[in-house]
């Protein structure tokens, strides 16, 4: 006789086959296993379950390289790509990058301090890139800042070949040189790299980039309104997208939160975030709340931060310029930063010594976000578009905003070395996506329907069972 297969396969239970109380003891193990390879109903744990910040959301697609102490065995970026590394204590890293004549390039490197590191507002980190003559191109520098405590910070340099550009012009290798600026050297723990390298086409039609000699930089008038709810991602690759409106989150000490906003060519953007009061805790944090824009290529546009003292407290970026292909050509960060259409990202910080006088939170946090003016036209590159449609705000990235499609699908998964991890606090309650709300609704009812038709299937045999015993004994 041919031995049957059972949905368990072969070796498992074989149900209705064996003696009454094996078989019922058999069939529950079955049960169990089958419940027990059912999706989890509930979202992991978090750091941010526990008190923790959130770890930083690497982007899933980020390769994995190690960076060399020189430029001989320095490994090449590639545009287009986001790559993991590592910086440690005291450390200076090499990469290499084959440019031709005529496109710019944009590195970022987002540090990030490993659990247990401590830092000061002086810490930081620097980001140059240089030709094969060992002359640098550009700089720039990202520091802790007045909150002292480890976070995501992020510092770019570049490689221009624009009209108003001198030297690094010519194509060849050239080297992007990351360092650690450990002036105290508080703990020696390691820090984690995320590297961004976008190269720009030159535009179609070349010649001198001058900024526009005016615009509105007035101070707008902060956006009132309903509040919707919008949980910040915990990295750039994992940020939350929002348009237009007035937004609402938790945010806990020591934790960064990411948003993105989309702003095309000719439009304004301004941002403010207000913390809310505190119920608790007494005395006065000098720099609590800090928030930086950085735009489409990580670079650091402006930043803006507020104390607290158990009141309310707010915090504004200065008035920016509309975006510009020609803001280039502006000195500082603040209006030359503004210089591509696409994602702009609001990172907000709350600083850890909060916890030492208010408690772990979280605490209520409010984003205001205005973005006005009409899109215009922007540039036209010659060759080919830019990689990954960074300077281009597309429809469907304003439905995202709109719609607040929140993590980016490249976003690492938590793992507690970085990966991004659901956050499910109390002060996130409600604030999931509905595809994700689908999604989990799915997960239960199919875990509910698959567990509930498991204990039908027993009781319906174990009844059948009785009374095949009651047949035997009468025969």
């Amino acid at each position: 006789m041919r031995k049957r297969r059972t949905e368990a396969g072969d070796g498992a239970p074989r149900c209705g086959r064996t003696p009454a109380h094996a078989a019922l003891a058999s069939c529950a193990a079955v049960a169990l296993a089958a419940a027990s390879a059912l999706p989890a109903r509930a979202a992991p744990a978090s750091a941010a379950d526990d008190g923790r910040p959130a770890p930083y959301a690497f982007a899933r697609d980020a390769r994995t390289i190690t960076g060399a102490t020189g430029t001989t065995d320095a490994v090449r970026l590639d545009p287009g790509h986001l790559y993991r590394s590592a910086l440690p204590p005291g450390a200076k890293r090499y990469y290499r990058l084959d440019l031709d004549a005529a496109d710019d390039a944009y590195v970022s490197a987002t540090a990030v301090p490993r659990a247990g590191a401590r830092v000061t507002s002086s810490d930081g980190l620097k980001v140059s890139v240089q030709d094969a003559d060992g002359t640098t191109c550009s700089s720039g520098t990202a520091h802790f800042g007045p909150t002292q405590s480890p976070h995501p910070i992020a510092a770019w340099a570049s490689r221009e070949t624009g009209p108003g550009t001198y030297g690094c012009k010519g194509a060849g290798p050239y080297y992007v040189v990351v360092e650690r600026r450990d002036l105290t050297a508080a703990l020696p723990v390691g820090w984690d790299l995320e590297l961004d390298y976008v190269s720009e086409p030159a535009p179609r039609r070349a010649g001198a980039v001058t900024p526009p000699g005016t615009w509105n930089s007035a101070p707008p008038e902060p956006l009132l309104g309903e509040a919707a709810r919008r949980a910040g991602g915990a990295g750039f690759a994992a940020a939350s997208a929002v348009g237009q409106g007035v937004w609402q989150d938790g945010i806990r000490p020591g934790e960064t939160l990411f948003y993105k906003v989309p702003v095309d060519w000719g439009q304004q953007l301004s941002a403010s975030v207000e913390m809310g009061s505190s119920g608790g805790g007494d005395g006065y944090v000098g720099t609590a709340l800090a928030m930086s824009l950085y735009n489409p290529v990580r670079a650091y546009v402006e930043d803006a931060d507020a104390g607290y003292s158990g009141a309310q407290t707010s915090a504004a970026l200065d008035p920016l310029p509309p975006v510009d292909y020609a803001n280039r050509g502006a000195v500082g960060s603040r209006a030359g930063g503004m210089r591509f259409a696409g994602w702009y990202y609001l990172a907000v910080h709350l600083g850890a010594p909060m916890a030492e006088r208010f408690g772990s939170g979280p605490f209520g946090l409010t984003l205001r976000v205005r973005v006005s003016g009409k899109p215009v036209p922007g540039p036209v590159y010659a060759g080919r578009s830019a990689p990954r449609d960074v300077f281009q705000v597309t429809d469907a990235d304003r439905e995202e905003a709109a719609a607040g499609a929140g993590t980016r699908s490249d976003a690492g998964p938590g793992d507690g070395s970085g990966g991004f991890s659901p956050r499910t606090t109390p002060a996130r309650v409600g604030k999931v996506a509905a595809a994700d709300t689908r999604a989990m609704t799915m997960v239960a009812v199919g875990g509910i329907g698959t567990g509930s038709a498991l204990v039908l299937w027993l009781g319906l045999w174990t009844v059948a069972a009785r009374r095949r015993e009651r047949r035997r004994a009468a025969g």
